[in-house]
């Protein structure tokens, strides 16, 4: 029924710009063509002023009610992305003045230099010096905000600091799994052969390997620790999937076969972030900015930003991935009926 009322009205909408086309050919017709002409001419320019006022009013309202909500004005919650939100200040500053002075200019010619009888087109076909000017100055321009965004690529891409943080993130359609070294602070091997999540090994990581003993094992939270450099070590078990961290302006794909690696210092704890956007229901969150599938939409983890002695405590009250495992694959024999079980109830039901 909407579908049928909605073409109804764009039906309506045809029929009445095609009655004021044709009631505008019948006035043409009645005061002359020329005439009609050169007053549609004035009300067109006269239009061109009211919607360049219109559009700069329009821009400046949608400014003052959304960006209060937008995440640049809490700022960035790294100390990496404090530099990225300087980058994009920077070439936002720049696009917008040449948006708003190239509009401006297009409005206001069209208006003050509107078809004239006491005025001749001047014909202009070529200038070096000008062509020369528009083509360098946006090559001078881009090509350094190229090479400021490199520099802060390279920089993000580099080696961590050596007191950084380990964390390891796989993602896999539809969620994330983290995992931190113990106290050796090396993470231990893995193999896609031995993903087993019924018995507790979802990310197939290879006991055999000692360093893997005393990693430990959580999915979808990753707890990080606040003015400590983290480095992201990201894994993908599936398809292309892409950590990204908006609240840090920090992302990176997740490529299934290819370990990828980033890193960051967070500068605010969850709780200061809290305060400061002032929503007490604020988390970091870890999204997926590439497209995975069906279920993109739900892929979503949470950063806790913490301070060390409560990273310390949460990581002391956590299992080791081994431990849980063979808690795991304990449980899963428990569950299945053993030989003599099974024999017992066959005889049963063949003797009912």
């Amino acid at each position: 029924m909407e579908t049928i009322f909605l073409l109804a009205i764009i039906v309506l909408i045809f029929l009445v710009i095609f009655q004021i086309a044709k009631a505008s050919e019948y006035v043409s017709i009645l005061k002359g063509e020329e005439q009609v002409k050169k007053q549609n001419n004035r009300i067109n320019g006269f239009f061109m002023i009211f919607f360049l006022i219109l559009l700069l009013i329009g821009v400046w309202y949608c400014n003052k009610l959304y960006y209060p909500n937008n995440l640049f004005s809490w700022g960035s919650a790294s100390k990496e992305g404090i530099a990225i939100d300087h980058m994009i200040w920077t070439t936002l500053a720049l696009t917008m003045t040449v948006f708003f002075l190239t509009q401006i200019l297009l409005f206001v010619f069209a208006f003050r230099y509107q078809h004239s009888d006491k005025r001749k087109a001047l014909y202009y076909p070529y200038n070096n010096k000008l062509e020369f000017i528009w083509t360098a100055v946006p090559i001078i321009t881009f090509s350094t905000l190229v090479v400021i965004g490199l520099k802060h690529w390279f920089q993000l891409k580099g080696e961590a600091p050596k007191d950084a943080q380990i964390v390891e993130i796989t993602g896999h359609q539809f969620g994330w799994e983290m995992r931190y070294p113990g106290k050796d602070g090396v993470l231990g091997k893995e193999n896609y052969k031995l993903v087993n999540a019924a018995k507790g090994n979802p990310l197939g990581i290879d006991w055999n390997d000692r360093a893997s003993r005393d990693d430990i094992h959580v999915p979808t939270t990753m707890y990080v620790v606040v003015n400590k450099p983290v480095k992201l070590v990201i894994h993908s078990q599936d398809v292309i999937h892409d950590v990204g961290l908006p609240a840090f302006r920090m992302k990176m794909d997740a490529v299934p076969g290819m370990p990828t690696t980033l890193f960051f210092t967070p500068i605010y704890t969850t709780k200061e972030m809290k305060k400061r956007t002032g929503n007490p229901d604020f988390e970091y969150e870890i999204v997926c900015s590439q497209l995975c599938g069906i279920g993109h939409f739900s892929m979503r983890g949470v950063v806790k930003v913490v301070t060390q002695d409560e990273f310390d405590a949460y990581i002391r009250n956590q299992k080791t991935a081994f431990q849980a495992a063979q808690d795991a694959a304990m449980s899963a024999d428990n569950s299945e009926p053993s030989v003599q079980s099974r024999t017992l109830a066959i005889n049963s039901n063949q003797k009912k």
